[in-house]
């Protein structure tokens, strides 16, 4: 009896691989065929959906080279920010679940320890790596597991965030064994700014160097894998003269040994320089050079829209992007907005932590270049930097996601809202951001912000009212925030009521009860109403600030005995809602009617928008369901 013959599978190293340790034993040219398989996994990816993109084509040989020299089960390995974790999670057990990435109840697109041994911090931020690595060396020496190795890789647009530098202090005095890769592709999402990255750039280009490399590297190809000391000491004392030569005294001064820089696409040369580091004592930097794109000639070309682009379909080397053809989102408003308030007024200046991508930045950045700051991922010197340009008199404007924008909290206290500044923040990602997850979706900042006093809170529930909100923002002589979501702009056909610090909108009228909407849930707000015409008589409150809240709008929606249904997409601790609640109850109102729906009291995961904000009936249909049993409620009480 004959069987079937099984087909071959597309990708069959990559299909056989069970285990990352099992790379150890592969030759470099298997190696390097590994790499074309990840590499054709990511572009059929894209295929299907957005992900980043060309910050994982550009670390494949770095991954497998580190997998091949390290056991990571045994060993620590922490992947700074962790957007390029996708050839790690594709050498690592996850191959055949890989499809399912960044969609619901599929891989997480970050580091997650739900899913593998092999991630040890769900990561998502910039900046943290070192800090985790020093701890985790630390921990192991105090447990005795000295024999674990720890590995930090982080890129050289979060190597200047402070809190890098913070760790750095605190290795050199410890002075652990443990790696740092840094790993430069040139790029932070946008291009880098800075003087690290001038730095990172004359280490890179020295003229000296090219000639001292060609000696390191004909050095090391007479050491073997596992040779002698006196050659391992050899090569050891090559690089400490490269590093005096070349300026990496930086780090040198600071204890930690600075190696490189080496091509990042050279596997056999990873694997023997990552050798040099194991058998070198103390912290060791290794410089790293990559390419953004790599392996893939229009992300390379192009790697700020490679970052996260579209999907696309390649055609013989050509991309061709699937592109929405929908309403304008929230984030192209908030860009107009600020573009013509910096045209009306030249003392408004806007400042990013490198997401003018993001942030849709790049016709401001080019119209006022004087006027426009991009500070790096450094987000708490973004807003005490903003701080001092509020002292002498400009108009600055913040605009980082919302999730970023946690890392500068103390700043925020600080600097601006302990010395009332009118510094404008425009918390862009406010809400569920969809396939990135819980480390990137926005929805603590209504409770982080309004606690601070003098600080006002404001979101739009449709496109009309951001740049008049923007507007109120500049003309308000104390601290202001805007939150706005990653999604598509409801485009209401009224007139705006004017914008007044702590005044809301009415939209609609009720007589059985009334859902009170804080910024963009407005549209869902409006369709629910809808929805129950002819059924329940159900006003519609555009509510507009979280504080000041409008006591007079609280008071009115409760009267008479009427349901409220507030609604909000952000954490149902100290959010909205219960800002409608204390006013209630400081005014004496019966609050027995009122129901809260946001997000609850836990970390949600990723997927798709529409289907996250179903899932805590933050849809038309789930309020239309909460409004009709608060009715009942109503008419049984």
């Amino acid at each position: 009896m004959s069987h079937p013959i099984e087909p071959t599978p597309r990708h069959p190293l990559l299909a056989s691989l069970s285990d990352a340790r099992e790379l150890s034993a592969m030759s470099a040219e298997t190696l390097a065929d590994v790499a074309v398989e990840i590499r054709d996994v990511l572009c059929n990816l894209l295929a299907t959906r957005t992900a980043h993109f060309a910050s994982n084509l550009g670390v494949v040989e770095l991954c497998l080279a580190l997998h091949a020299e390290f056991d990571f089960l045994t060993d620590r390995l922490i992947w700074d920010t962790g957007h390029q974790i996708y050839p790690h999670k594709l050498i690592t057990g996850r191959y055949s679940q890989f499809e399912s990435i960044r969609t619901r109840g599929g891989l997480m697109g970050y580091p997650n320890p739900h899913e593998s041994d092999y991630d040890l911090f769900m990561t998502g931020h910039a900046g943290s790596s070192v800090s985790t690595a020093v701890g985790l060396r630390s921990g192991d020496i105090l447990r005795d597991q000295r024999e674990r190795r720890t590995v930090a890789v982080i890129g050289d647009g979060a190597f200047p965030s402070g809190i890098v530098f913070e760790a750095l202090n605190n290795a050199g005095e410890l002075g652990q064994d443990m790696t740092i890769v840094l790993n430069d592709n040139k790029m932070s999402i946008c291009h880098r700014t800075g003087a690290v990255a001038s730095y990172l750039d004359r280490l890179r280009n020295n003229p000296f160097y090219t000639g001292l490399k060609t000696e390191v590297v004909r050095l090391l190809d007479h050491v073997p894998m596992f040779g002698d000391p006196a050659e391992r000491l050899l090569a050891q004392m090559k690089e400490g003269v490269k590093a005096g030569l070349l300026g990496g005294m930086l780090f040198e001064e600071l204890d930690i040994r600075y190696i490189g820089p080496i091509d990042g696409h050279n596997i056999p040369l990873l694997r023997k320089y990552l050798q040099l580091c194991k058998e070198t004592s103390g912290p060791v930097l290794l410089h790293v050079v990559t390419e953004k794109g790599h392996g893939y000639k229009p992300a390379a070309e192009d790697p700020v829209f490679f970052h996260t682009p579209p999907a696309f379909e390649d055609r013989g080397g050509t991309p061709v992007t699937r592109r929405s053809e929908g309403r304008p989102p929230y984030t192209t408003h908030a860009r107009d907005a600020i573009g013509e308030a910096m045209k009306s007024d030249p003392r408004v200046t806007v400042i990013t932590a490198a997401m003018c991508q993001g942030n849709k930045l790049e016709p401001v950045r080019e119209k006022f270049p004087d006027r426009f700051f991009d500070v790096g991922i450094c987000e708490s010197h973004a807003v005490a930097f903003a701080a001092g340009q509020c002292k002498t008199g400009m108009r600055p404007i913040v605009d980082i996601y919302s999730t970023f924008l946690q890392r500068s909290y103390d700043q925020i206290f600080q600097e601006v809202s302990l010395q009332d500044l009118p510094v404008v923040f425009m918390m862009d990602r406010a809400g569920l951001t969809g396939p990135d997850g819980p480390t990137h979706h926005g929805v603590y900042d209504i409770g982080y912000m309004r606690l601070f006093p003098n600080l006002a809170l404001m979101a739009p529930g449709y496109a009309a009212e951001l740049p008049l909100m923007l507007q109120a923002a500049l003309a308000h002589l104390h601290p202001t925030g805007i939150r706005y979501p990653k999604a598509s702009a409801l485009e209401l056909k009224h007139v705006p009521a004017p914008i007044e610090i702590g005044k809301s909108e009415w939209i609609r009228h009720g007589e059985d009860g009334t859902i009170v909407a804080y910024g963009a849930m407005l549209e869902q707000a409006i369709a629910a109403a809808e929805k129950l015409d002819g059924e329940l008589s159900v006003g519609v409150v555009n509510a507009r600030f979280v504080k000041p809240i409008d006591h007079d709008m609280v008071r009115h929606s409760l009267e008479g005995g009427k349901f409220v249904v507030t609604l909000e997409e952000g954490t149902i601790v100290g959010g909205f809602g219960s800002a409608f609640l204390e006013s209630a109850v400081d005014q004496g109102l019966d609050t027995r009617l009122i129901r809260r729906l946001a997000l609850p009291d836990e970390f949600i995961e990723h997927g798709d928008r529409t289907d996250l904000l179903s899932d805590q009936h933050l849809s038309a249909d789930g309020i239309v369901g909460v409004c009709r049993q608060s009715a009942a409620r109503v008419s049984v009480g």
